[in-house]
């Protein structure tokens, strides 16, 4: 190992530009949200090739905001055929759109629908109620495992583990008598603030799918859970009424009720009985005067259960005559302009294309994102800089990289952060990370933090391993590190970290935590020199570094899996790797060798057997 510090602290910072940016579609003003046209054209946002240039911060009407033409807003007194069939459309258009441009949130104004919705790529279903009973769906809001090939047979297509960027959030959902759910879905899904009644709901195809990974976050479920072929999920702050059934590898539920007891391995049920520290998503809704708020979430503390089933959740509401809506056509010198009036930021859905950083210098700003709405930074920036300062929410956003290579894609703090935000810490929900895939795309690493005490709720961070011809491969959507952690006292929940060319995450910093930890390996090195060492002749790059000096940090639940299909005979010498310290410890641990392809030769520093193709699970209790 390492006798030095794991990373760089700090990176180089380019020049503002204040350039126009080519948008990806022009604005158009909605009425009800309802679809005016042929799906494909109205609502894509295709690119018109013109030039946008820098305007002054346009005001937001709070009672008819311009959200764009994908937000769907829906009132309880339309004909629910004419939603249905919209919602219909939207799913045909999504349904195996893994890798395109469109985006859709569908917001439904408190009341009754009866409806069956089912979710696809890029498509967001979510209440516009204060709390998530106020809107309730009499019917589904699932997602199913029915278009992707698994194994050799064509005709099986149960296969839910590309079922992803998708979510449920802030609603209540009724299912039919005898029926059941089914939410069979893998990274970067989030189901969070919901309230789904029913016989029970299964997280694969409900008989020999594959599924890997998901979240449940503050969300009551009266149900039971089978969590069938899912390989790891996160139930976090979730009342589970109906119990839960099932474990592959990771099961790791923190703050929740109804949880199975602790086991590990076979059943591997990790459970810690209080969350810490929490503040949930902000989110959008409409008062009972019409006007469209964002309600921010109180901190919590040793937090069990939801924010909400016992009553309003404490928290403050901001109106949206405070923020910036942004579409895919605002100059980013609008952007940080109105960042800089002390505005927040509600970007729509839509693929955004940044010509420099968004910078984020004032306490308790928020950017949200509607339909996963995604940040493009092209050229060679960072897509978002924030400033060490109290309270900053970041949530809901998809940032893809750019064919420039970033030195990081969101900075949490500059180099050399130190102020005390215990009381008052940023946070980070629902956002994800995409190197390639969808198009060229390069950084040196996706999210460095370097402020202390920020919260990450919910993170995929990913470097690609399929997509579209000439987006991803060893030399081609090059990132070598997927998180670098400087700042004391951080705390993740649910880090999902995949395919990176080097350490998956690095942790220099202090006291930190981590609840459920998810990763892959990259697939594709083509040798075991392309591959290198950490520095010590050790073969490859652990998944988890936790830097040389640091002397407390801690762990529940963590897995790291190999699939070297490129090159079978590749090795990683360890899954994790930490220093010798008494404060340093990991519980609950898994290295996997998915198919026996390829080896891990020990699950943490010198402990723990090999997961290979002869034994393809390696579980390890507790380090040291």
């Amino acid at each position: 190992m390492r006798a030095s510090k794991a990373g760089p602290r700090g990176h180089r910072r380019l020049p503002l530009s204040r350039r126009g940016l080519a948008t990806l579609g022009a604005v158009t003003l909605v009425s009800a949200g309802l679809l005016a046209g042929p799906l494909p054209g109205a609502l894509a946002g295709e690119d018109d090739g013109g030039e946008a240039a820098p305007t002054a911060v346009p005001e937001t009407d709070p009672f008819a905001p311009d959200l764009g033409p994908n937000v769907h807003v829906y009132d309880p007194s339309m004909s629910a055929d004419q939603i249905q069939s919209e919602l219909d459309a939207i799913y045909e258009q999504q349904h195996t759109n893994q890798f395109g441009t469109e985006r859709h949130a569908a917001l439904f104004k408190p009341g009754e629908y009866p409806l069956d919705i089912k979710v696809g790529f890029y498509t967001q279903i979510a209440g516009l109620g204060l709390m998530p009973d106020d809107v309730n769906v009499n019917g589904h809001v699932r997602v199913e495992a029915d278009w992707l090939q698994q194994g050799d047979d064509p005709n099986n297509l149960g296969n839910a583990t590309q079922n992803f960027w998708r979510g449920a959030e802030n609603l209540s959902v009724t299912i039919p008598e005898g029926q059941i759910e089914r939410w069979a879905v893998s990274q970067a899904a989030p189901y969070r603030r919901m309230h789904l009644d029913t016989l029970g709901v299964q997280l694969w195809n409900g008989y020999d799918g594959w599924a890997s990974g998901g979240l449940y976050a503050d969300t009551k479920i009266s149900g039971w859970v089978q969590s069938g072929s899912q390989q790891q999920w996160l139930t976090r702050n979730t009342e589970l009424d109906g119990g839960w059934d099932g474990s592959v590898w990771n099961m790791v539920f923190v703050g929740s009720t109804g949880t199975p007891a602790a086991n590990f391995p076979n059943p591997s049920h990790t459970v810690v009985d209080e969350t810490p520290v929490i503040r949930e998503k902000p989110f959008l809704y409409i008062d009972d005067a019409g006007e469209y708020q964002v309600f921010v979430p109180a901190l919590r503390e040793n937090a069990v259960g939801t924010s909400w089933s016992s009553g309003a959740a404490a928290g403050s509401s901001i109106s949206l005559a405070d923020f910036l809506v942004v579409h895919p056509d605002t100059p980013t010198a609008t952007i940080n302009e109105a960042l800089a009036e002390g505005k927040h930021l509600l970007f729509t859905p839509g693929v955004h294309h940044l010509d420099s950083a968004i910078e984020v210098n004032n306490p308790d700003t928020v950017v949200l994102g509607l339909g996963l709405a995604t940040l493009v930074p092209d050229t060679g920036e960072e897509a978002i800089r924030v400033a060490d300062v109290d309270g900053v929410k970041l949530a809901g956003i998809l940032i893809d990289a750019g064919a420039e290579s970033s030195p990081t894609l969101i900075e949490v703090g500059p180099e050399g952060s130190s102020a005390d935000h215990s009381e008052n810490p940023t946070s980070l929900h629902d956002v994800f990370f995409r190197i390639g895939g969808s198009h060229l795309g390069r950084a040196d690493n996706s999210l460095t933090v370097n402020s202390g005490h920020v919260i990450g709720d919910h993170l995929w961070v990913w470097r690609a391993d399929h997509g579209e011809d000439g987006t991803w491969g060893w030399d081609v959507n090059t990132a070598a590190n997927g998180v670098i952690v400087n700042g004391d006292d951080v705390t993740m929940y649910g880090l999902f970290v995949e395919h990176y060319q080097e350490y998956q995450v690095i942790w220099n910093g202090e006291r930190g935590r981590t609840y459920f930890f998810q990763n892959e390996m990259p697939y594709d090195p083509p040798t075991q020199e392309a591959w290198g060492s950490s520095g010590d002749g050790s073969l490859g790059w652990a998944s988890y570094k936790v830097a040389d000096d640091v002397a407390e940090h801690e762990a529940w639940g963590v897995g790291a899996y190999s699939f070297f299909n490129v090159n079978p005979d590749i090795h990683a010498s360890r899954g994790f790797e930490v220093p010798e310290a008494p404060g340093v410890r990991f519980h609950n641990l898994v290295t996997v060798s998915l198919g026996g392809v390829g080896t891990i030769d020990r699950v943490i520093n010198d402990a723990g057997d090999p997961a290979h193709l002869d034994s393809q699970q390696s579980y390890l209790t507790n380090y040291p």
